[in-house]
């Protein structure tokens, strides 16, 4: 029995999350037959809490699901440090690389498509598992990012906070972040002040000028160019808010950046004019 028990428990174990019952019921035994640990879960939220519980060596999370769908399980699995390093492969029916693409920004390492080709299922399952293997054989994690408390609050800020600069150029709504996170506005609001100390927009607003800091610095882009990439509808705009909060309009800031490096952007008060400038 105690052989048997330790087999069990040396078994790399996965969880599948899909709320279609055939293709759930298809993966694990598939997955079963070469000696995995299959666990289910049926939507995103289930498929969290249960990695939560007990961390799998390997998350296969489909895409489209009522409820919490899959992306925003990732997000939640990816801003929690006890389940962040857990290799997500997800699961479509679509074979859209834009959908591909999301899929791996927000932290997925793998996408299996459907109808499932049994050997690219093995082939992708163990050469991920065989890589997070890799990774656990490195040097331990830093304690603080190891032992780091669960708080369900701090993991809805994080994963915001992850979400609003992935996506700084679309138009974001309360309402849609708290959607793709598979929470809602009151409670997004509420966890977004208690762990940033300010609103969802306030961050929001910060972090688009922030990027914009960051292309005037690093790019040629205009100014329109750059409105466009942080979410403003136009350069005035941009410009307006630009200079509540750097204290220059962009192009005068771009031009103290090249003329006195990065210190310029240090310093409370710029070394040149910005009285006369206005956005190109």
């Amino acid at each position: 029995m105690l052989a048997l028990t330790t087999t069990e428990q040396a078994r790399p174990g996965i969880l599948i999350v899909d709320d279609e019952r055939e293709e759930l019921r298809f993966l694990t035994d598939l997955l079963r037959r070469q000696l995995y640990h299959v666990r289910t879960a049926s939507d995103g939220m289930a498929g969290y809490q249960a990695a939560l519980a007990s961390p799998p060596d390997l998350i296969l999370l489909d895409v489209r699901m009522p409820g919490m769908d899959g992306f925003a399980a990732c997000r939640l699995l990816k801003a929690n440090p006890v389940t962040r390093p857990i290799p997500v492969i997800f699961l479509s029916a679509l074979d859209e690389p834009d959908e591909r693409v999301a899929g791996l920004a927000m932290g997925g390492v793998d996408f299996v498509a459907k109808p499932y080709h049994p050997a690219e299922v093995f082939a992708r399952v163990r050469i991920h598992l065989e890589l997070a293997g890799l990774r656990k054989a490195g040097p331990p994690p830093p304690p603080a990012a190891a032992d780091a408390p669960h708080d369900p609050d701090e993991v809805v800020a994080m994963a915001a906070m992850r979400l609003i600069n992935d996506n700084l150029g679309a138009p974001l709504t309360l309402a849609g972040i708290a959607r793709a996170l598979g929470t809602h506005e009151k409670r997004l609001s509420q966890a977004f002040r208690r762990h940033a100390g300010m609103t969802v927009f306030t961050y929001l607003g910060e972090a688009r000028i922030r990027r914009g800091r960051q292309l005037l610095a690093d790019t040629d882009l205009s100014v329109q160019q750059i409105a466009e990439q942080t979410g403003f509808s136009s350069a005035a705009n941009f410009a307006t808010a630009f200079r509540e909060q750097a204290g220059a309009t962009p192009s005068a800031y771009r031009l103290g950046i090249r003329q006195h490096g990065p210190m310029a952007e240090n310093q409370q008060a710029l070394p040149f004019d910005v009285q006369q400038d206005s956005p190109p």
